[in-house]
């Protein structure tokens, strides 16, 4: 009962000390000649299962794909306010597919988009890593972008650093007064 092996016993014995202790007989590895059994708390057993699998989910981190799409003739100012948000991806841990997407006669002068890819893989260099590089799958010229892990490090220690200077501000009393408000 304590975990102790008790060694090969009939099958009718081994129900009789299971029930005589209010527990199961539990099959654990059936191909196994003699079979193995043990005798548990098979509703105990199970539940503790259920808690470990949903520890492990918990701490499971899932990393999503994002998309941005970008077109050939895009303006600086646009691509500009498109490669933040694919920074702002990588911050948070995402990876990114970027892709140029070519319509009609744009398919005849693809290397504005291979130039548009490289200018975005220039902008991300700090940030990120080219997973898959350039790839033309029909009329769109795809990467992914995934982000560096000590980028992410470094942003998890600002944010600290910031929750800690917050802290400390309250802590503080640091109260300013508006000179702007009636009186």
């Amino acid at each position: 009962m304590n975990g102790e092996q008790v060694g090969i016993v009939p099958a009718r014995e081994a129900l009789e000390r299971a029930r005589d202790v209010n527990l199961d007989l539990v099959e654990v590895s059936p191909n196994s000649r003699p079979p193995v059994c043990r005798i548990m708390d098979f509703g105990k057993y199970k539940y503790e299962l259920a808690k470990k699998a949903k520890m492990a989910r918990k701490k499971q981190h899932v990393v999503q794909l994002k998309e941005m799409r970008y077109r050939p003739k895009i303006d600086e100012h646009d691509f500009q306010f498109k490669t933040r948000h694919v920074r702002e991806f990588l911050m948070q841990g995402s990876k990114v597919k970027a892709f140029v997407m070519f319509s009609g006669r744009e398919m005849a002068h693809t290397e504005y988009g291979y130039k548009l890819i490289e200018k975005l893989i220039q902008e991300l260099d700090d940030i990120g890593i080219i997973e898959q590089g350039a790839k033309l799958e029909g009329r769109n010229l795809s990467i992914i972008v995934s982000p560096k892990p000590q980028a992410l490090k470094a942003k998890q220690q600002k944010r600290k650093d910031d929750a800690q200077d917050k802290d400390k501000s309250i802590g503080g009393e640091t109260i300013q007064e508006d000179s702007h408000r009636p009186n």
